[in-house]
């Protein structure tokens, strides 16, 4: 019998919970009506009056404070890890093999960073509790045995995620991998963004003429990975094709001006999935709507796809639902596999004007077909950790 390609990662569920509101449905219908808007964030705009942040709102245990709950992140975890595991249709045999990878760049932050209180628990003697439990929270949620990992580094966080649980399948450490991210907003991030000059007092707008930097956003997004032999002949999105992640070290905060790291991340992303770059169809940059990034990512492109890259769309993720931080890739990871899904790109958020150093290709007048794409992702985080997937959307 002929055997299972290694490198088939399978993505048979998704999950997510973001300011368009609960699950992927909603998700996906909020691309399409592109009208979302960042709001004040209660308590803290008072005292920073460009503290705009995308908010997930609506039923669930985020929409109340009771003293014993859990972080708003692991909530949001916990609420795309159930869609997800049961839109993959694992059995409980599955689930209980399963291993849990999830990547936040605040982990329980949010709650803290007021400073310690009787809601929290924090600071009292003998109540510490860890910073990043989300894994943990997940897999016990769920009864999962399997290997369990949470990863915290900066906004590329859910991308290395994605690579570990990409290895842990291809190397046959585990059938089924439940990988994803979540943040949710702190006082501390959005302040400090502020102090640095680098918050857009009206909108995320990556790649407009306009843009003053980024807008924050909250929520998760969760991937149900498999082996081919694991998955059979379920239902699935797409496959996982090839992943690479990087170093520049070049600031603590700001990217390489010279993007050779952001270069080499995304031509060894389309190595590892044995494609050209006039194979992929579709680009999710990481487009942050900060000065430096969206040119310099722009320039990257250039490199890498060359003359292909006036024939690929752009799909501008954070301009719908901002700058997920440590979730951020793990949202373009999930907004790839609707997109395979259904076979086209919705419309872009419209830019006011392009700016003319960002030579990309983003419509803005009505959905792109795109079936079977391939998709080139990306991920950038501070102190220069950098990420890149290329998400096959071919028919399986």
């Amino acid at each position: 019998m002929h055997s299972p390609d290694p490198l088939d990662v399978l993505v048979t569920g998704v999950g997510a919970v973001s300011c368009l509101g609960l699950g992927t449905d909603a998700f996906w219908a909020g691309l399409k009506a592109a009208d979302s808007r960042p709001e004040p964030v209660p308590g803290l705009t008072e005292r920073v009056p460009d503290a705009l942040a995308y908010q997930v709102t609506g039923a669930g245990p985020w929409s109340s404070a009771p003293a014993e709950r859990r972080a708003r992140a692991t909530e949001f975890a916990l609420y795309a890890a159930r869609e997800a595991v049961a839109d993959a249709g694992l059995t409980d045999a599955e689930i209980t093999d399963m291993a849990v990878v999830i990547g936040t760049a605040g982990g329980a932050t949010g709650e803290r960073d007021m400073g310690p209180g009787p809601d929290t628990g924090a600071g009292a003697a003998g109540d510490w509790e860890p910073m990043f439990a989300l894994s943990s929270a997940v897999a016990d949620e769920f009864g999962a045995f399997g290997t369990n990992l949470s990863v915290s580094n900066a906004c590329a966080a859910s991308g290395y995620a994605l690579t570990l649980a990409m290895g842990m399948v291809r190397r046959g450490e585990a059938d089924t991998v439940l990988v994803g991210g979540a943040d949710a907003l702190g006082t501390v991030p959005l302040s400090s963004f502020s102090r640095l000059g680098a918050n857009d007092p009206e909108a995320c707008r990556p790649f407009d003429e306009n843009r003053r930097g980024t807008v924050f956003g909250e929520g998760a997004a969760m991937l149900v990975v498999r082996s081919a032999r694991a998955a059979g002949d379920r239902r699935r999105y797409g496959r996982l094709r090839g992943s690479a992640w990087s170093c520049d070290a070049h600031h603590p905060t700001a990217p390489d001006p010279e993007g050779g790291q952001l270069v080499r991340v995304a031509r060894e992303a389309l190595c590892d999935a044995r494609m050209r770059p006039e194979e992929i169809g579709l680009v999710i940059p990481h487009g942050t709507g900060t000065e430096q990034n969206d040119a310099l990512e722009s320039r990257v492109l250039r490199e890498v796809l060359q003359e292909h890259l006036d024939r690929v769309p752009l799909f501008s993720l954070k301009a719908f639902i901002g700058h997920s931080a440590g979730a951020a890739a793990a949202f373009a990871a999930v907004c790839a596999a609707l997109i395979a899904r259904h076979g086209q790109a919705p419309a872009n958020v419209p830019l006011a004007r392009q700016d003319t150093d960002c030579d990309v290709w983003l419509p803005q007048h009505g959905p792109t077909p795109l079936p079977g794409v391939n998709t080139l992702l990306s991920a950038y985080g501070f102190g220069g950790a950098n990420f890149s997937l290329v998400f096959g959307g071919e028919a399986l």
